[in-house]
């Protein structure tokens, strides 16, 4: 398999626009493009094929007032550790698309899975966490590439999320997302468009 350049550039155009979205749009997803999205996730890398990724849809109103909830508490509480400028630009911040997001997922890491037979996990366990990731990311990636935008929350209680959804208890809550179709489109990260922290432009590698 080949690609040419332009796919190549049109790749990192994706991942260029690849942006977390806290605005969404009322209208509902389309239920086979969302099943589509998740199915490319699957096909992520895991450590040992594990495939250690669960995604559940989080549709009860009363679960999803749990998980809002959830936010709210942290969200104050993540206000209250900052000098009151810095506290003032928090507050002024929108981090989360909780309450518009026609779609909530939240994305557990199966930490008891036998599939890949403990391969490359015995010294890194870390790994199955990892893996998850990588598959939330390619779900962010195909979601963007159709149009939707995501949003991943991490100012809740992993805890609080897995009860309230009756997990079992080896799964680990890695991923809240937020999906649906945007309100609108930026290039550059919602945090840098309102002050809270520039991209740091130095280069990532280094050498030893």
């Amino acid at each position: 398999m080949s690609f040419d350049p332009g796919f190549r550039e049109t790749l990192g155009d994706l991942l260029a626009w690849r942006r977390d979205v806290r605005r969404f749009q009322s209208q509902p997803v389309d239920e086979a493009l969302l099943r589509h999205c998740l199915a490319l996730a699957r096909l992520s890398p895991s450590v040992g094929n594990s495939q250690p990724w669960r995604f559940v849809r989080v549709a009860d109103p009363a679960r999803r007032k749990a998980v809002i909830a959830s936010f709210e508490r942290c969200n104050g509480a993540a206000a209250g550790t900052y000098d009151a400028e810095r506290r003032e630009t928090y507050l002024r911040l929108k981090l989360a698309g909780l309450r518009e997001a026609p779609i909530h997922l939240a994305v557990f890491c199966d930490e008891a899975t036998e599939d890949g037979h403990g391969l490359g996990r015995a010294t890194m366990p870390e790994m199955l966490r990892y893996s998850v990731v990588t598959a939330v990311h390619a779900f962010w990636l195909a979601a963007r590439a159709h149009g939707l935008g995501v949003g991943w929350v991490s100012i809740i209680e992993p805890e609080c999320v897995a009860s309230h959804l009756d997990v079992p208890a080896e799964w680990r809550l890695v991923a809240y997302l937020c999906v649906g179709h945007p309100v609108e489109e930026h290039d550059d990260p919602e945090l840098v468009r309102h002050g809270w922290q520039q991209r740091d432009a130095a280069a990532a590698l280094l050498e030893r």
